[in-house]
């Protein structure tokens, strides 16, 4: 297989002794499934019996793409079917004449498997994430954690790599951006691999590209990390990703928001704040109301904080805990609050609505500002707050947001963070702030 310039800067990057996360791509054409099933045939046959992953967000996706282009690199590269490797579709493994073993993993993040424990139980020797930008970042980094299967025994590091089109989640926060600022990490590489860079790509791909909307256009055919079109976004991407270094925001009053799990799914989020500060969010898994009520007031002690600033999500089981606790309900189809500016009751069609297009005025205006969360949370809560959209803008009638049931189809999950960090936004309602917050 002949390599591009672009392929073959990563492949000395694949091959450093310093780099462990390598993420190639950007753009549609550029040779990246290819390249990834070209750099674990090289490692297999350079390497006898090592065991190597295959992986992408759905299995049955990666049999019908990225397989085939296993099957064309290895039969560019002279290797024959049943005589240099053998694929068993059953096992979903592709196995080496020399021993080697390329395991085909689904990365899908699912409900039933959020830990990814059946990855848990991998020894690897390094992988191939192809589309990574399709699956989350606990994924990329369980599967990271499982390379080391004979690295001592050939000398060599942890390698991943990951091939990925132009998308606004965590593999732009944590490879794109600061690769453009200059910022990432030495452990980390970043190569931009465009249609214009693989002269051996037809003429006929770049015309279909051609005929694509603007916005998948820009993404595919130019590799334009930062194009977004789409009106009915509430909050920008920059702004949502700044919530984390938004340090200036000054500390005040404490409150606690709870957004409260239904039995057998979602989750208990408890955020406790100091000001728009969120300085402390505890996650509790199908908690029952005695769980929350103890959680919320051990936490109401331990930061000073009465009743009144407490807030809890009335719907369902939750109802129990605010009849527990007598603090503030909060309804998500009731009727919206009167601004406390204008005294008028604003145009959305229920609290939930009004709170959140609240949120996204405080997260443009870099008002937000939280400290306390895990790297797994802050990818959780950018691709939640991506997603809250205006719904029906083209419509006459009430602000609304995108209803949860369509969130929840788009995210795998229901979006708990931010429903917890969105009741914040009913305090500032309140009379008493309204000369801070008008405007």
């Amino acid at each position: 297989m002949e390599l591009t310039i672009k392929q073959t800067l990563a492949l000395d990057i694949l091959e450093d002794t310093k780099t462990n996360e390598l993420i190639f791509g950007g753009g549609a054409g550029g040779g990246k499934s290819a390249f990834g099933c070209y750099w674990l045939l090289k490692q297999c046959f350079k390497y006898p019996g090592t065991r190597w992953v295959m992986g992408r967000a759905s299995l049955k996706t990666l049999k019908e793409t990225t397989l085939n282009s296993f099957y064309q690199v290895a039969s560019i590269q002279g290797l024959k079917a049943n005589f240099h490797y053998r694929f068993n579709a059953q096992s979903n493994v592709i196995y080496i004449n020399n021993g080697s073993e390329i395991l085909l993993k689904d990365l899908f993040s699912y409900p039933s498997d959020p830990n990814f424990d059946e990855l848990g139980s991998l020894e690897i020797t390094g992988a191939f994430v192809d589309e990574c930008n399709q699956i989350v970042e606990k994924a990329w980094n369980i599967l990271k954690s499982r390379i080391r299967y004979k690295l001592d025994e050939y000398g060599l590091i942890p390698k991943i790599l990951g091939s990925c089109n132009p998308s606004k989640n965590w593999v732009y926060l944590s490879f794109f951006k600061p690769f453009k600022d200059g910022l990432l990490k030495s452990t980390k590489a970043f190569i931009q691999s465009l249609l214009t860079d693989n002269p051996f790509i037809s003429k006929h791909y770049k015309e279909n590209l051609l005929t694509l909307d603007n916005n998948s256009k820009q993404r595919l055919l130019y590799g334009n990390w930062e194009y977004d079109d789409d009106p009915s976004v509430l909050m920008s991407f920059d702004k949502i990703s700044n919530i984390f270094s938004n340090s200036f925001v000054k500390p005040g009053e404490g409150y606690i928001t709870a957004d409260i799990a239904r039995f057998g799914r979602d989750k208990t989020v408890i955020g406790i704040w100091s000001g728009i500060r969120l300085i402390k969010v505890i996650e509790l898994a199908q908690s029952s109301v005695t769980e929350s009520v103890d959680a919320i007031k051990a936490q109401s002690v331990i930061f000073g904080i009465g009743r009144s600033n407490i807030i809890v999500d009335e719907d369902g089981v939750g109802g129990g805990v605010v009849d527990t606790l007598k603090c503030k309900g909060f309804v998500n189809n009731s009727r919206p609050l009167e601004n406390p500016t204008t005294k008028e009751v604003e145009n959305y069609n229920h609290l939930k609505s009004q709170c959140y297009f609240k949120l996204a005025e405080i997260v443009n205006g870099s008002e937000l500002y939280i400290d306390c969360m895990s790297n797994d949370q802050k990818s959780d809560l950018i691709q939640e707050l991506e997603q809250v959209k205006q719904w029906n803008m083209d419509k006459d009638g009430k602000k609304q947001i995108m209803p949860k049931d369509k969130l929840k189809e788009l995210l795998g999950r229901s979006p708990d963070l931010s429903d917890m960090i969105m009741m914040r936004m009913w305090f500032l309602f309140q009379r008493k702030q309204a000369q801070f917050y008008a405007g």
